[in-house]
C-alpha cells in the first residue's frame, strides 16, 4: 500500500495528524487535477521527463519510487521469520491467497470486464494495456501499510510481523513469474528483462537498502528510539513523493481522462471485486482452519490490500507513462483505501459470530487488552 493508505488509517484510528496528512485526500485530488491541467498546457515538460530514461528505466521515476517504497520498508523486521511457526495456518491462508488467488481472480476479472462487459465503451488500442495494470496491482500483496490495517482491527502483532516479512522475501522470487505468466495468458508481450530489472530496482535494491539502513541504527544507543525518529522524518518525504508521482502520471494521461472521463470508474470495478472476494476469502478459510479472529482479521486484510509503489513502478518501466497500465495502478490506490477501511468494518463487526466457530480461540486469548500492533511498528 501507499503513503495514502496509512494517513487513512491513522485518521480512521485517531492518531494524531499534521495539516498535510489530514487533508491527504485534498492534495491528492489537487495533483491529479494539477496533472491533468500541467500535462494539457504544457505537454513539453512532461516530454522531456519521459525521455530521461537510462536502460528503459525513468530516472525521475525511479527516484520518487525508491523515496515511497525505503521509509515504507525501514519498518519491516525479517527477524520475524522464525516466528512463522506459531501461526502456521494464518500464514497458510494468507500465502494462498495472496500467490495462488489473487493474481489469477484479477486476471480472470480483467478478461471479463475490460475485455468482455466494457469493451465498448474503452479505447480500443489500451485495452490489452489496462489489463496489464490490473494484474500488475494484483500481484504486489502489500508490505508496511498493513500494519495499519491490523492495527484498526486489532490483530496479533507478531503474526503481522512475520507474514509481512514473508511476504517481502516471497514477493522477490514470485513477482515477476506470475506477471510474466499472466501477461502470456493474456496474449500481453512479456520484456523478461525489463520485468527482472523491475524487481532488482523496486524490490531487491530497496529492500537491501532498507534492512542496511535499519540495522545500522538499531546498532547504536538507543536504537529504537533513533529508528522511529529515522521514520518520523522520511514520511513527509514519502508522501510528497506519492503527489510528485501522481501530477506526473496524470499529466501524461490528462487528455484521455479528460475525453474519456468515464475509464477511472470501469477500472474501479474489477479493483473494487477483487478486494472484497479475497479479503472475504481468506477470512472464511481462516476460520475453516480455526486461526484465531486476532490471526484472521489481519490475514483478510493482507490477501486483499496491493503494493501501489511498486505496481506503478513496474508499469511504467513495462509500458510507459501514456499507458493505460500506469493508470490502471493508479485507480488501484485512489479507490482502496476507502474500501480497505469498509472491509475493516466489516472484520470487527462479525468478530462474535466469527468465534462461534468450533475450535476458535476467543480474542482476549490471542491478542490480550493493550497489546497491538502499534507497539511493534
Amino acid at each position: 500500500m501507499s503513503a495514502q493508505c496509512e494517513t487513512t488509517g491513522k485518521k480512521a484510528s485517531g492518531a494524531d495528524m499534521g495539516l498535510f496528512e489530514r487533508y491527504l485526500t485534498v492534495w491528492v485530488f489537487l495533483c491529479i487535477v494539477a496533472g491533468i491541467a500541467l500535462g494539457h498546457f504544457i505537454p513539453e515538460s512532461f516530454q522531456l521527463v519521459g525521455k530521461m530514461e537510462v536502460a528503459q528505466v525513468n530516472l525521475p521515476v525511479a527516484v520518487l519510487i525508491w523515496l515511497m517504497i525505503i521509509p515504507m520498508l525501514l519498518k519491516i523486521d525479517f527477524r520475524a521469520l522464525h516466528q512463522v511457526k506459531d501461526h502456521w495456518r494464518g500464514i497458510g491462508v494468507t500465502l494462498f491467497v495472496n500467490w495462488a488467488v489473487k493474481p489469477f481472480s484479477m486476471a480472470l476479472l480483467a478478461w471479463l470486464f475490460i475485455r468482455g462487459l466494457f469493451v465498448d465503451w474503452l479505447p480500443a488500442e489500451q485495452i490489452d494495456s489496462y489489463i496489464a495494470g490490473l494484474i500488475i496491482l494484483a500481484a504486489a500483496p502489500c508490505t508496511a501499510m498493513v500494519f495499519v490495517w491490523s492495527h484498526l482491527s486489532e490483530g496479533e502483532p507478531h503474526f503481522t510481523l512475520t507474514q509481512v516479512a514473508l511476504n517481502d522475501v516471497v514477493m522477490i522470487f514470485a513477482f515477476a513469474p506470475i506477471v510474466g505468466l499472466l501477461l502470456g495468458l493474456s496474449s500481453i508481450a512479456v520484456p523478461w528483462g525489463t520485468l527482472f530489472l523491475s524487481v532488482v530496482l523496486y524490490i531487491v535494491i530497496p529492500v537491501l537498502i532498507a534492512q542496511l539502513w535499519r540495522r545500522t541504527v538499531l546498532a547504536e544507543g538507543q536504537g529504537d528510539t533513533k529508528l522511529a525518529r529515522v521514520i518520523k522524518m522520511l514520511h513527509p518525504i514519502s508522501l510528497i513523493a506519492l503527489l510528485a508521482t501522481l501530477v506526473l502520471l496524470f499529466g501524461f494521461q490528462g487528455d484521455q481522462i479528460i475525453a474519456q472521463p468515464l475509464i477511472i470508474l470501469l477500472l474501479a470495478v474489477p479493483i473494487l471485486i477483487q478486494v472484497f472476494f479475497n479479503s472475504g476469502l481468506a477470512y472464511l478459510l481462516n476460520r475453516w482452519v480455526r486461526s484465531p479472529h486476532c490471526v484472521a482479521g489481519p490475514s483478510a486484510l493482507i490477501g486483499a490490500s496491493n503494493f501501489f509503489e511498486l505496481a506503478v513502478a513496474t508499469a511504467i518501466v513495462l509500458f510507459g507513462f501514456q499507458s493505460g497500465a500506469a493508470l490502471a495502478t493508479v485507480v488501484g490506490v485512489l479507490i482502496e483505501v476507502p474500501v480497505m477501511l469498509a472491509a475493516v468494518k466489516v472484520v470487527n463487526s462479525t468478530r462474535g459470530w466469527y468465534e462461534q466457530a468450533p475450535g476458535v480461540v476467543p480474542h482476549e486469548e490471542c491478542c490480550p487488552s493493550g497489546v497491538h500492533l502499534h507497539a511493534h511498528q
